[in-house]
Order: C-alpha cells, then sequence, then structure tokens
C-alpha cells in the first residue's frame, strides 16, 4: 500500500521544516488572536445597534462563529508552535508526541470546517444586512415617541445617540420623520385646533408634521438649526429646501449603517482568508513532520533519510482496513467454509 503524497525529508530538510513551522504557528497565532479580537468587536457593534436590526436577520450569527474560528486558530497555532520547537530536541519532543495526533484532527476537522463556515457567513450574510435595517429603523421610528411604553422607554435615547454619532438623519433621510408620529401625545395640548385638525386629518390618527428631532441637526451649520415647518417655502425666508444638509443630516441611518456593518464584515473575511491559509499551511507542515519523525522514532537528527506523507495508504486501502478492523470482515457462507481435517489416529506404540 502506497503512502499518499509522499515526501523525503533528509536531515537538513527536516531541521528547515520544523524552524518554518514553528514561524507559520506563531503567525497562525497572532492571526487567530486578531480574529478573535475583531469579531469581538463586531459583536459588540452588533450589540450596540440590537434595535436597529430586525430579530430574525441573521447576520449576528457571523461574529459568533468567527470566535470560536479564532479561538481554535490561536490554540492551534500556540500548540503547533511548541511541537515543532520541541521537535529539535529528542529530549523534550515524547511529550508533545501524544498531543500531535489529537491536534491534527481537531485542528483539521473543527478548525478547519469553523474557518470554512466563518468565511462562508462573511460572504453571505452583509447582504442580509440591506432588509434587517430596513425593517428595524422603521420600527424605531415608529416607537421613538414611547418614552413610557415598557419595552420600547430607550427608543428615542438610542435613535438619538445613533443619529448625533454617525451623522444621519431617518431612515433614508430626513423626510422619513414626516411619516410617523415622532412626538408623545403627552406633549400635546388637546385644546389646541391646529394639534386636533393634524390628527383628525390623519386615516390613523396621528399628529404628522414637516419636522425632525433635535438629533437630526448639523452642530457644524453656520445658521441655526430649522427643525420645524420644513416644507414650508415662506415659513423660513432664507432656508433653501433644497439644501438641507446646511442644517440637517443629509444622509439616511440605513446607508450609514449598511455601509459600516458591510465594511466590518468586508475585514473580517479577509483576516478569515488569512488564517485559513495560514492554518492549512501549519496543518500540513505538521503532519507531514509527523510522519517523518515517526520513521525515525521521534529524533529527528537520525541517520539516514526518511519519508513524510499524508496517509499512510490510499484511500481504498484505508477504508477496507477501518473495515476489518470494525469487525464486519466477510464471513465465508457454510458451502464456502472448508471442510474439517479429521484428526490423525494414533497408531500402535512403537517398541
Amino acid at each position: 500500500m502506497a503512502p499518499v503524497l509522499p515526501l523525503v525529508l533528509p536531515l537538513q530538510p527536516r531541521i528547515r521544516l520544523a524552524q518554518g513551522l514553528w514561524l507559520l504557528s506563531w503567525l497562525l497565532a497572532v492571526a487567530g488572536g486578531l480574529t478573535l479580537l475583531y469579531s469581538g468587536h463586531l459583536q459588540v457593534q452588533l450589540w450596540h445597534l440590537s434595535t436597529f436590526l430586525a430579530p430574525s436577520c441573521p447576520f449576528a450569527a457571523l461574529p459568533r462563529v468567527a470566535l470560536a474560528a479564532g479561538a481554535v486558530a490561536l490554540g492551534t497555532g500556540l500548540v503547533g508552535a511548541g511541537t515543532s520547537r520541541a521537535s529539535l530536541d529528542a529530549a523534550q519532543y515524547p511529550p508533545w508526541r501524544k498531543v500531535l495526533g489529537p491536534l491534527l484532527v481537531v485542528g483539521t476537522a473543527g478548525g478547519g470546517g469553523l474557518l470554512v463556515l466563518a468565511l462562508g457567513l462573511a460572504l453571505a450574510l452583509p447582504g442580509s444586512l440591506d432588509t434587517g435595517l430596513e425593517e428595524g429603523l422603521g420600527t424605531a421610528l415608529v416607537h421613538y415617541k414611547d418614552t413610557e411604553v415598557p419595552g420600547h422607554c430607550h427608543a428615542k435615547r438610542l435613535l438619538d445617540e445613533l443619529q448625533l454619532r454617525h451623522h444621519c438623519c431617518g431612515r433614508h433621510g430626513y423626510k422619513d420623520w414626516f411619516g410617523v408620529q415622532w412626538v408623545s401625545s403627552r406633549y400635546l395640548d388637546p385644546n389646541d385646533q391646529d394639534v386636533v385638525d393634524r390628527i383628525q386629518s390623519n386615516v390613523e390618527g396621528l399628529y404628522l408634521i414637516d419636522g425632525v428631532p433635535f438629533s437630526c441637526c448639523n452642530p457644524h451649520s453656520p445658521r441655526p438649526c430649522l427643525q420645524s415647518r420644513l416644507s414650508d417655502p415662506h415659513a423660513h425666508p432664507l432656508f433653501d429646501p433644497r439644501q438641507p444638509n446646511l442644517n440637517l443630516w443629509a444622509q439616511g441611518c440605513h446607508g450609514v449603517l449598511l455601509g459600516h456593518l458591510q465594511g466590518l464584515a468586508s475585514t473580517l473575511g479577509s483576516m478569515l482568508a488569512v488564517t485559513f491559509l495560514l492554518q492549512t499551511l501549519v496543518l500540513l507542515g505538521l503532519r507531514y513532520l509527523q510522519t517523518a519523525l515517526e520513521g525515525l522514532g521521534g529524533v529527528i537528527d537520525g541517520e539516514g533519510e526518511t519519508q513524510g506523507y499524508l496517509f499512510p495508504s490510499g484511500l481504498k486501502d484505508m477504508l477496507q482496513t477501518v473495515w476489518r478492523q470494525g469487525g464486519v470482515a466477510h464471513r465465508p457462507a457454510p458451502e464456502e467454509t472448508p471442510p474439517e481435517e479429521a484428526p490423525p489416529k494414533e497408531g500402535p506404540p512403537e517398541a
């Protein structure tokens, strides 16, 4: 049974392989640690923005899977660095010899699977942010006035902080505030005829105005912020409705948050791709180093050449070996069973 992808490794290539693996393992540990930190940063960002994302949006799964993949990559890099360094000394290698086999299995099946899954999520899930933000921001605008309603009492504060921090206004623009009642009913005078007329003119009985909250105001504007009667050209003689960015934030929060989160996901995807490449190289190198040292009894500077390989035999031979070792080998049928030989007859004892 011929081994799969054999590689002849004399003494000097074996030493260079161990030294190169030590360096690659530390690079993998650094990449895994950075992936761990960056995915944690994305997770914190999603916690802060959870109010503005629909609960059904699957994007939150990306940082969780990336956290697990980064942790496994970090552990693989640290153990790989220790193993490759210990392999240069015959006295230090035996304790690591027992760790190397489980490391290869966990790193390949667990770490590789998590990295591939996280990389796939980083490529596929950013598209779901559009719908999730559309629904979440729309709900947040509707509940802006519900400062005394349980479950929505923080919606006003969170939305004001969002607009001030990210320099945005409304969902797609400041006119989105014209279609929702953002002033709480407790601050409306029921005896004011203008209030009564606005409520009665709306089918749903909402108090709608052509104004925006204070958090939409641009503090860099050279003139005082105009928040009300924005659609009336005669209300503010010096205000040009065609240039609202002089007073208000021009961008909607949907586009700002979409670009922000997709940028984070793109950076995380690049880090996952680099981590996956490094982990693949480290695991392949450790496998060749392991099989080469097994042929020398665990001594890297043993005499003669040795052969490293990925698998001791082909896939077909490996499956047959596992099948036989599992106790399910082919049993001959009754007609195939050879007849038992009769025991030899004892003759008379010789004189």
